[in-house]
C-alpha cells in the first residue's frame, strides 16, 4: 500500500507525516541545516563516544524521514561518506522537494529498500549506523529485533557505533534495550528519554569505550563551536540519571 506523505508548515518549522499527526521530521525552513527535533540532537551524541579524528568516515543512515541526521553530517563531515536506505521512494522524493536533500552521489548515496533485508545481504563496514526507521504507526517492526541487532554489531568497524531511536511509548523500551544488550553483550547504554518521549540507545563494537563525563563535556563544547549543536544538556541528564559509575561512560 503506498504510503501517504502530507507536509505541513506552522511557525517557521516544516514538518513531515505519514498520513496522521505524528511527525515523522522537522526542519526549521530558515536554518535548513539544523537539527530541530530534540530526539535527532540527541542521536548525534554518539560522535562524542569516539575521540578519534577520522570518526566517523562511513555512515549508514537506516530510515530518511526529513533528512535532518543527514543532512547535519552531510554539511558538518565532509569527510565522510553517506549511505541512506529508504524503503519508500515518495519519501526520498519529499526529502527533496521540501526539505533540502543534497544530491551529491560522490559522498551521500540513497538506496532505495528495506532496511533490514540491506544489512543481512551486505558485508560492508560502518564507523556509524543511525537506526531511525518507522512506519505511519510509529512501529519499527523488524528494526527492532535481535537479528537485525545482530546484524548491525557485525557490520559495524574497530571502532563502531550505533544509535538508534527507541519511542518511549505505554509499552517501554525495556525490551528493545535488552535486545541490543544481548546482541553488544552488553555493551549498550540507553539515554534517559528526552522531553519527546524518544529515547536513543548506543551500542559499540570493536575498541572499549570509557571516557569521563567531564571529557565528554570538552567534546560537546567543542562539537557545538563548530556545528553550532549543543548536547549539553543531554549530558546533564545522563549526569542526573547516575547512569555512568564514578562518572565514566563505558561502552
Amino acid at each position: 500500500m503506498a504510503i501517504s506523505i502530507d507536509i505541513r508548515e506552522e511557525a517557521g518549522v516544516r514538518t513531515l507525516h505519514f498520513g496522521s499527526d505524528w511527525i515523522q521530521g522537522a526542519m526549521r525552513i530558515a536554518r535548513p541545516w539544523n537539527l530541530e527535533l530534540d530526539y535527532t540532537k540527541e542521536m548525534m551524541a554518539s560522535l562524542l563516544l569516539r575521540e578519534e579524528s577520522r570518526f566517523p568516515r562511513k555512515v549508514l543512515l537506516i530510515g530518511l524521514g526529513a533528512a535532518s541526521l543527514t543532512k547535519f553530517l552531510y554539511r558538518n563531515y565532509p569527510l565522510a561518506k553517506l549511505t541512506v536506505v529508504e524503503i519508500e521512494p515518495a519519501v526520498v522524493a519529499a526529502a527533496r522537494q521540501f526539505f533540502k536533500l543534497p544530491e551529491d552521489p560522490l559522498r551521500l548515496n540513497i538506496v532505495i529498500g528495506d532496511g533490514v533485508e540491506y544489512m543481512m545481504n551486505n558485508n560492508k563496514s560502518w564507523d556509524l549506523i543511525l537506526v531511525d526507521g518507522f512506519d505511519s504507526d510509529a512501529r519499527a517492526g523488524a528494526l527492532d529485533t535481535l537479528p537485525f541487532y545482530q546484524s548491525v554489531q557485525a557490520r559495524l568497524s574497530n571502532n563502531g557505533v550505533m544509535a538508534v531511536n527507541l519511542l518511549g511509548r505505554s509499552k517501554g523500551y525495556k525490551a528493545s534495550v535488552e535486545r541490543i544488550q544481548t546482541a553488544f553483550e552488553g555493551r549498550a547504554l540507553a539515554f534517559p528519554s528526552c522531553d519527546s518521549g524518544n529515547t536513543i540507545a548506543f551500542a559499540a563494537a570493536g575498541d572499549a569505550i570509557s571516557i569521563a563525563l567531564d571529557d565528554l563535556k570538552e567534546q560537546a563544547l567543542e562539537l557545538k563551536e563548530t556545528t553550532g549543536l549543543n548536547l549539553l544538556p543531554t549530558l546533564t541528564r545522563l549526569e542526573q540519571a547516575q547512569s555512568c559509575t564514578d562518572g565514566i561512560l563505558e561502552l
